[in-house]
């Protein structure tokens, strides 16, 4: 048999084959078959080598005609057998329009972000800018320029996770405040909001990773009565109604003096109760005058300037808040408790 004649029986069989077939699949197969390298219209091809000088010319036309003609084909089948299944797929198919619609449930932040953001928007407001610190810092910005000698017993405080000799993760947020002394000039206004890290027993009150709010303001002539004012301010923000602030004295290796605040109990309003275990008051955070060695360790001169410092734990102020019995429900990602705020 001829090249020619082979050429014209390729075609009958190409179309025969192409008539038959049902799907898209099936229809990529066919021209995987002839269109291939190992295929048959590549194998025509190659015969031109055999064939005279005279007849090559006109023989390899008839190819490339073929190979564009059946090409064509395909096209044309690929476009009708894709209708066919999408109609098969559309009879298929029952869709009842009177359905309900699905519901979407839409994101929201977490408990601990929302009161977070609150507070930060709060202190915003106050004058205060908004300074971020690193998770894993050396042990001098920790402890060390915070007025914690190596010896010191605070440090057993603590409960440090220590990367090796010099890196740790940070226990408190009170880290950036030595960051900030060396690269800014009084007067300093800062809060820190982040997570910190301790080494404890995971129980209904404590937990490996918490969050915090370090606030500082140091500039010539800050006093205690500056202090008090601005957590009077800013917790009467933050509780949506104006609070009555105690402070107790306290000990803090970075102030000097130190003190705890406390406010009046919002449930009870100082009567008792168990939110406030019967005190009537409610401990919301740790605060003080910064002490002089701090300022001095951040390259500030304790005879010209003054500060003060506190800090609180975001995740204790939401128990309290909300009379949540224990912290390790913010971590446990159960929706019936986080779809509550």
């Amino acid at each position: 048999m001829s090249l020619s004649e082979r050429i014209g029986q390729m075609r009958e069989h190409f179309l025969r084959e192409l008539s038959e077939l049902a799907t898209a699949k099936d229809l990529e197969s066919l021209k995987l078959k002839y269109f291939g390298k190992k295929g048959p219209i590549q194998a025509l091809m190659l015969e031109l080598k055999s064939c005279s000088s005279d007849e090559r010319p006109l023989l390899g036309k008839m190819i490339n005609d073929l190979k564009e003609e059946l090409f064509s084909h395909c096209e044309h089948s690929l476009a009708r057998v894709k209708a066919s299944e999408m109609e098969e797929r559309l009879n298929r198919e029952q869709i009842d329009p009177t359905l309900p619609g699905r519901r979407r449930f839409y994101g929201r932040s977490h408990p601990v972000s929302q009161l977070l953001d609150r507070a930060v928007d709060i202190l915003i407001g106050m004058g205060f800018s908004v300074r971020l610190g690193p998770n894993a810092d050396t042990d001098y910005y920790n402890f060390g320029g915070l007025n914690f000698a190596p010896d010191h017993p605070a440090r057993d405080m603590q409960d440090t996770f220590y990367l090796n000799t010099e890196w740790l993760l940070r226990t408190h947020t009170s880290n950036v405040q030595v960051h900030a002394m060396e690269e800014i000039e009084p007067p300093i206004r800062v809060i820190a909001p982040g997570r910190c890290f301790r080494n404890e027993t995971v129980s209904a009150r404590s937990h490996v990773f918490f969050h915090q709010i370090e606030g500082f303001y140091i500039d010539r002539n800050v006093s205690f009565a500056d202090l008090f004012a601005t957590m009077e301010e800013f917790w009467s923000k933050l509780l949506g109604e104006k609070v009555t602030t105690r402070f107790r004295p306290s000990y803090f290796p970075f102030v000097e003096p130190g003190l705890e605040v406390d406010v009046r109990c919002t449930s009870c309003k100082g009567k008792g109760c168990r939110l406030c275990k019967q005190s009537g008051w409610l401990e919301v955070c740790g605060a003080g005058m910064i002490h002089p060695n701090v300022l001095k360790m951040g390259n500030i001169d304790p005879d010209v300037y003054s500060g003060y410092a506190w800090g609180m734990g975001i995740e204790r102020l939401a128990i309290l808040q909300h009379e949540i019995p224990d912290i390790r429900m913010f971590t446990q990602n159960d929706l019936r408790f986080l779809s509550q705020f």
